[in-house]
Formats: C-alpha cells, structure tokens, sequence
C-alpha cells in the first residue's frame, strides 16, 4: 500500500507540471525526459535501452525497456537481455534473438528514488519557470504593465501580474499621491529587471520620465503610429512635468494633437499621474525659441546664451518671474532640464538702475553673505538687493531652501543699504 501510495503521489506531482507557466512545450519535455534518464542511469548504469514517452496535456508517463532474448542460463545482463523462458511469460510466441519491449513502472524504484526524482523535477521546473520570466521581463523593460496589488509594506508594494508573477513597486518609485490598497489595479512601467539569488526581480516605477513617455503613446495615436515623436519628457512626479514633441507632417500640430480636442487626450494622463501638471512644448532646433517655449508662461524680454558653459541668463519683467520660476521652482528647474542649459533668471526695473542697486555677488566679495546663500537667491531671479527685499520671509521661505534666521540675517545686511527704500 505504501509503494501504490508512492507511485500515485509521483503521478500527481507530474501531473501538475503539464500547466507549468511560462515554459514551452519542448522544453518542458525535454526537462522532464533528462530527469527521468538521470533516474534510470542510477537504477540500470545506462539509460540507453529505454524509452520514455511522455503525454504533457493529460499528465501521463510510460517508461519502457527493450531487452534481447537469449536462452535460458545465459543471461549475463538483465537489464538488456531476458532469457527465453521469461520472454514467453510475457508473449508466448517469442523466440531468440527478438526485443521484447516492457513497461518498467514507477512502484518498483522504491521510496527514496520517488523522493529525489520528485525533487529533482520539482527544482528543475522552478529553474526554468524563474529564467522564463526574467527572460520574458527582461525584454519589457520600458514597456507598461498593468497588475493587481496583492500587498502593501511600508517601503514597497507587491504588484501581481496577470500570470501571477511577483513585482516590485518601491514607494520611492510611487508619485506621492499614490495610495493603495489589496485588490486594486495599478499601472507603472517596467524600470528594472535583474536576478537575485538565482530569483527573478521584476521592479516597476511610476515615476520613471518614460512611463509618461508611454502613457502619451497610449492616448495619442499619432505618437503610437510614429507621426509624432516625443523628444525629451522631464518630470516631478505629481507636480509638473514637460513634454517636447515634434511631428514629421506639417499638417499635424504635435501640441494640439497631445492635448485633444478640449483637453481629451491629456485629461487621462493627468488623473493617472494624480493630477500632475504636464505641459506639452512643440521642441525647435532654435534653441531661443525653444528656452521661450520652455518657460512658458512667462514672457521673455531678452535671452543671452553662453554655448561654452551652458548657461542661459533670461531677462523678464519683474511681474513675469514668478511665472519664470514657478510654484516652488518648479518651471525652471523642468526648463532648464528640458533644454539642457542653466537658466538664471533677471529682472528687468524701470526705476533702479544697476549703479543704484546693488548686486547680492558684491556681498560675496565683501565677505557679508556666503556665497551658497547668494547663489539659492540667485536660483529664484534675486540677483539684486532690492529683488530680495521686495519679497516677504514667507516667500524666500518658502521659495528657497533657506532657513528663516538666515533669510532675517540677510534681508537686516542689505536693509543697511537701503533703509528708505526698503521702508
């Protein structure tokens, strides 16, 4: 009873493999013959003389031994030859010199061979079934997925695919707004694929430039069909974001085309990125059209551009700045990315001319304020005194990465200067 028991739970547990995921047919059969030609290369020393026949749909497996017919008492190996006697036990007209083909059953290997093929199988699968999917995973990268949360940890969530194949999704790779509970649809792009410890590890990211790079090709056809291309995607996920497309037809319009009619096409894309604010940019090889484009809505008095150094100097009224430099800086910073070159930002006055302001480097020099100080005013269009006292300790706060004693240690230095008018 206990061998039958054996036999069925082998057979069962071959069964199972017939639905193996992620492996092809062949090579789910060739698997399955080398382990059992290593189990009978044990038993028998060779494996050569038997047939394996294996029936991967329904589960089934025939193992089958072809030994020559000698007479009787001149056997001299009994795996590869039967004498006379026993051949016509099994077939009564046999005679010598003929094959006789057998079934060899899986009962009469005994307890601990069962074990270790069964092992062996199950090793063998699990190796196979792993390098599938990163193979499979390895060539999506870039590409979207969608897949169910299955659980959510403190510093990462488990995301399954629809094969039940296990991904990562790090909070760090989340857009802040991002909440998720079991049971929900998530939809991120594949950022990276790697083994480890012999495991597959799948990570997905949310934040990657490229998924807005796919979410675009997904809602506008023109991109996905290559009329439109996207040239650069920068991004701060949940907060802003610029796109630089460019179309090869000049009947397109690559901006209005991204947008649809009455925002349709981009609407989408936004709530999927939690309401981020994406401005779609036409891209030019013009790069001052290009830097006015960058910064829109700002408008721009004068562009000066030193190739050399990268640098980008913007001049605007003092009433477009803000707009220049955006919520927290976030429109420079994004612009700035977008075109490749450090843009500062300076504001043109009417009434103050540079010889009755003074510009915040001469502090620098004169050993008054750091220049790490001056160099995050500089960041938000304060190249002048009078540019930082015109703005209240809860805007440099606030727009800057200043602490507030030091911007009251600042505002008090250049108040020496400019009692009157700062009054």
């Amino acid at each position: 009873m206990e061998k039958k028991g054996e036999s069925i739970s082998l057979i069962d547990s071959f069964a199972e493999f017939k639905d193996v995921k992620n492996i092809d047919r062949a090579t789910l059969m060739r698997v399955l013959e080398d382990v059992f030609r290593n189990m009978l290369q044990k038993r028998y020393g060779t494996d050569e003389n038997f047939d394996i026949i294996i029936n991967t749909d329904k589960g089934d497996l025939e193992i089958w031994r072809n030994r020559t017919i000698v007479a009787d008492g001149e056997v001299e190996d009994e795996n590869a030859q039967i004498s006379l006697s026993d051949a016509r036990l099994i077939e009564a007209d046999y005679e010598i010199g003929e094959e006789v083909t057998d079934e060899v059953k899986l009962i009469d290997f005994g307890r601990r061979s069962v074990l270790a093929l069964r092992q062996n199988l199950s090793s063998r699968i699990m190796e196979l079934e792993k390098a599938s999917i990163y193979e499979k995973y390895k060539d999506r990268v870039g590409q979207i997925i969608v897949g169910e949360v299955y659980q959510v940890w403190k510093r990462e969530t488990l995301v399954l695919d629809d094969e039940g194949n296990e991904l990562i999704l790090k909070k760090e790779q989340q857009i802040p707004a991002d909440y998720y509970k079991k049971g929900d649809t998530i939809k991120a792009v594949v950022s990276r694929v790697e083994m480890k410890n012999s495991n597959p590890y799948i990570e997905l990211s949310r934040t990657s430039p490229m998924f807005l790079e796919r979410l675009f090709e997904s809602e506008v056809p023109e991109i996905f069909d290559g009329l439109i291309t996207v040239k650069k995607v920068v991004r701060i996920p949940g907060e802003r974001a610029k796109v630089a497309v460019e179309s090869y037809d000049d009947r397109i319009d690559p901006v209005g085309a991204c947008v649809g009619m009455k925002g349709s096409r981009i609407h989408g894309i936004v709530r999927e990125l939690r309401n981020e604010n994406i401005d779609v940019i036409n891209y030019t090889t013009n790069l001052e059209l290009y830097i006015t484009r960058a910064l829109n809505p700002a408008k721009i008095d004068t562009i000066e551009i030193d190739e050399e150094s990268k640098r980008v100097n913007v001049y605007l009224q003092k009433e477009e700045v803000s707009l220049a430099i955006g919520k927290q800086g976030y429109n420079i910073q994004l612009a700035s990315a977008l075109i490749g070159y450090q843009i500062d930002v300076y504001r043109i006055t009417d009434s103050v001319t540079e010889e009755e302001d003074i510009r915040l480097s001469a502090y620098v020099k004169s050993g008054e304020i750091d220049e790490w100080i001056v160099d995050e005013l500089n960041k938000i269009g304060c190249d002048y005194a009078k540019s930082v006292l015109a703005l209240t300790e809860e805007e440099l706060e606030s727009r800057t990465d200043l602490e507030v004693e030091t911007i009251r240690d600042v505002i008090a230095i250049l108040k020496k200067d400019f009692e009157e008018e700062s009054k």
